[in-house]
């Protein structure tokens, strides 16, 4: 059965112009929040940030944009500087697109990238306990959990960091649509 064009996902390089989509969204200080975003920056702060960073990425970061309709949506990290093992991270901008699957598209998208393209052994992420939509996400995915980390603090609250891993055998046993495409 064919996947609805409306639930894909894509996958691209950013480019210079997606510096002031980027930025756009912190303007929600609800979205800063959740994000771990700086809520009390200028736009053009926020924005010179992230066209210096999609011009020159640091060596261990690799950060795509999540399209979705043709609009970016948000953007995936697969971060680190080991060649077998990176950590992943996501984020769907605006808050008119959270709470539509965007995120376990994108974080999908992301393991689909790193295991096959990248050719990696095992993936990581971390979650706040606190932020149980990010827990279940990454339980759904196949992840499991493997530690408690650091404590932290999630909207205003204190919590904990829950670790995650996925290896790429793992991964292949996970259930995905099989055949072509």
């Amino acid at each position: 059965m064919a996947t609805p064009q409306h639930d894909v996902v894509h996958l691209r390089p950013l480019v210079p112009g997606d510096a002031q989509t980027l930025a756009s969204w912190a303007r929600d200080v609800a979205f800063c929040q959740a994000a771990d975003w700086s809520a009390d920056l200028p736009y053009e702060r926020y924005s010179t940030f992230w066209r210096d960073l999609i011009q020159a990425p640091p060596p261990d970061l690799i950060r795509l944009g999540v399209i979705h309709e043709g609009v970016l949506a948000g953007y995936i990290d697969l971060h680190g500087s080991e060649p077998t093992r990176r950590e992943l991270g996501f984020v769907i901008g605006s808050r008119d697109r959270w709470a539509r699957g965007l995120g376990r598209r994108a974080a999908a998208a992301a393991l689909r990238y790193g295991f096959q393209d990248l050719r990696l052994n095992e993936v990581w992420a971390k979650a706040l306990d606190s932020n149980q939509r990010s827990v279940r996400l990454l339980q759904r995915l196949g992840m499991r959990e493997t530690a408690r980390g650091d404590e932290a603090e999630f909207l205003c609250q204190p919590t904990f960091y829950r670790q995650f891993i996925l290896t790429a055998s793992e991964w292949r046993g996970t259930d995905r649509p099989k055949g072509p495409g």
